[in-house]
């Protein structure tokens, strides 16, 4: 059994600035601490995938800021809002994920930083959640979400779920 991660793009691996256009021709463009670490401490424990509801950029151009970033080894495939046709909070898009990942719900995990487009719209679905709330000290917990304050908080909080692969050491 393959289990996935599924992540948010803007506010939860990378930083969102108020500029126009793709992120890939921002003239800042950058992770948010720790992604990089987290993203190496969880690969080859469970499939790392994106999913963003990012308008104004179309896969490859998703691909090339995540290269500027060096988070791209770790993040594939992209689900993006432009390509599915459907909005991340969607049931249609994670139908969509689901199918193309051939997973259940139970095999998901979606990770991002708003609470109700990524938490609440995948607990709908049977997915878990993970709210990543970098904002405040708000927490919010359940059977199916927790929250994490900082991204390397996300591979214990997985472990507490025995989401995880165990690690090759």
């Amino acid at each position: 059994m393959r289990r996935w991660i599924l992540f948010d793009w803007g506010d939860t691996l990378m930083r969102t600035f108020d500029h126009p256009g793709p992120m890939c021709s921002w003239p800042q463009v950058e992770a948010l601490p720790g992604a990089l670490e987290m993203l190496r401490s969880l690969h080859g424990r469970a499939g790392i995938a994106l999913a963003t509801n990012a308008a104004d950029s179309r896969e490859e151009e998703i691909r090339k800021a995540l290269a500027m970033a060096e988070l791209d080894p770790f993040l594939d495939p992209i689900f993006c809002f432009r390509s599915v046709g459907h909005k991340k909070a969607s049931p249609p898009f994670f139908r969509h994920v689901m199918e193309r990942l051939d997973v259940s719900p139970h095999e998901l995990v979606m990770v991002g930083d708003d609470f109700e487009q990524d938490v609440t719209a995948a607990n709908a679905m049977g997915i878990k959640g993970v709210w990543f709330n970098s904002r405040s000290r708000e927490s919010r917990s359940g059977a199916e979400y927790r929250t994490i304050h900082a991204l390397i908080e996300l591979p214990p909080a997985l472990d507490q779920w025995g989401f995880l692969a165990p690690e090759n050491k």
